[in-house]
């Protein structure tokens, strides 16, 4: 298999996981929900199905007039979990190894809704096939959810856990058993370099392209004048010029689709990755690390696994913004001659970075933390490959300033051998003159010797 057919069955894979992972969101948030009436309270699961190893969770969710308390049960669950055996509801027990001290119970308040994971024991209390329900404590009185189904986890679920999630959870977990503290924020800048280095030749290619796109770009621009609306014959020249100059339209895209998938597995290591029931995932070196040690609170500016509203989304924002602002260049489009893309550009130039900042906002701050130095990383880059960019323009330049004056030069020599060459031939003929005026007036002489 070639290098171009490789590239292209890899970005067919990584576009099929794209859109596999925001089909299966829509799904699980849309249409796989356990439906519950709004009187009373009501005690439900998230889902109907659950996938082995999943972390099922369920809602309480209080229309009382009354507030409501859920006992801290720790180191046992708050709920407890049963398991239909052979027609018989049979009880499931698992103390997680937690830190108990300082945890309170859990108060709802009239007219709220309550989410609880059961993150720290799913593992231990589901790991069997089959059916289960929960049970909830509250005062004298005892509810039970909806019964759900624990199944086989699919393919492509075993594919993301043990391709994406396992190694940057292994390899987070590892940064943060040898950083300073056991400080969660230096494991994630140490992972970011490691992912960053691994993803630095196509990225690198990536934004080599990305400015061979820019400089052709006006060329492209210019079709529009020559061809009018005729989009096919500017579809035709647009791919001949990009075939001229080895240019890849989506060659900006790879880097963008890899870094998506880690982005979303990075995502759910911090949402649940720190809590002693996901220690299953561990690979045996770090089996004996004890991940209650991790100190979640980066020197008191972030608590990585909270979401920061205000400072970490502005900065990522204002990093966003320097990036896109370098990718673009320094050159300006003359007055009235932008193209659609320039100006598509130069708008994303604004959006882009709103558009980050309120993601940054709606996830754990260790999440925006990976993208203002992921974004960081990809400055320092970015200001690499324009200052390649800029020194090849130069010797463009040079060689063409050089050509253009031997061209001047040798059109010169021409034109000056042009004019010596027409000069000797006028005076050739300016010689030659004298001689015919002669054998005219010796003809002249004969014709009157005759008629004499």
């Amino acid at each position: 298999m070639d290098k171009k057919a490789l590239k292209n069955l890899l970005n067919q894979a990584l576009t099929f996981l794209v859109i596999f992972l925001i089909v299966n969101f829509v799904y699980n948030q849309f249409f796989n929900k356990a439906e519950a009436p709004q009187t009373g309270v009501q005690f439900y699961t998230s889902s109907k199905t659950f996938a082995q190893n999943d972390v099922v969770v369920f809602h309480v969710d209080n229309f009382t007039e009354q507030a409501i308390t859920i006992k801290n049960l720790c180191p046992q669950a708050p709920v407890k979990v049963e398991k239909l055996v052979n027609g018989q509801w049979e009880s499931v027990e698992y103390a997680a190894p937690l830190k108990c001290e300082g945890l309170q119970d859990t108060i709802i308040q009239p007219k709220e809704k309550h989410q609880i994971k059961l993150q720290s024991w799913s593992h231990q209390l589901f790991s069997e096939l089959g059916n289960y329900r929960l049970k909830l404590t509250l005062g004298d009185q005892t509810l039970e959810s909806n019964q759900f189904e624990i199944g086989n986890m699919s393919f492509f679920g075993w594919l993301w856990t043990t391709v994406i999630h396992q190694p940057i959870y292994n390899a987070l977990i590892f940064f943060a058993s040898i950083a300073p503290g056991h400080n969660l924020g230096l494991a994630i800048i140490l992972l970011t370099i490691l992912i960053r280095t691994i993803l630095l030749i196509p990225n690198q290619k990536a934004l080599k392209s990305q400015k061979k796109l820019q400089s052709v770009q006006h060329k492209i621009s210019s079709l529009k004048d020559k061809h009018g609306d005729d989009q096919q014959k500017i579809a035709q020249e647009t791919f001949a010029i990009y075939k001229e100059h080895k240019v890849s339209p989506f060659g900006s895209c790879l880097p963008i689709l890899i870094q998506l998938p880690i982005l979303i597995g990075l995502f759910n290591v911090i949402q649940n990755g720190m809590d002693p029931g996901s220690s299953w995932l561990l690979y045996p070196p770090l089996k004996s690390f004890d991940l209650t040690l991790i100190e979640t609170n980066f020197y008191g500016l972030w608590d990585l696994t909270k979401i920061d509203f205000i400072t970490l989304p502005v900065l990522v924002g204002l990093l966003q913004f320097l990036q896109v602002k370098l990718s673009m260049g320094r050159k300006k489009p003359a007055a009235g001659k932008s193209s659609e893309m320039e100006t598509a550009s130069r708008t994303m130039m604004f959006i882009m970075p709103v558009m980050i900042a309120f993601f940054t906002a709606s996830v754990p701050s260790g999440v925006g933390l990976y993208w203002a130095f992921s974004t960081t990383y990809g400055i320092i880059q970015q200001l690499i490959v324009n200052k390649q960019h800029e020194q090849v323009e130069t010797s463009i330049k040079v060689v063409d300033d050089k050509s253009n004056k031997e061209k001047k030069e040798y059109y010169k020599q021409l034109n000056e051998e042009r004019k010596n060459s027409k000069s000797e031939n006028q005076d050739s003929d300016q010689n030659n003159q004298p001689d015919s005026d002669k054998d005219d007036q010796d003809k002249d002489n004969s014709i009157r010797v005759i008629k004499a």
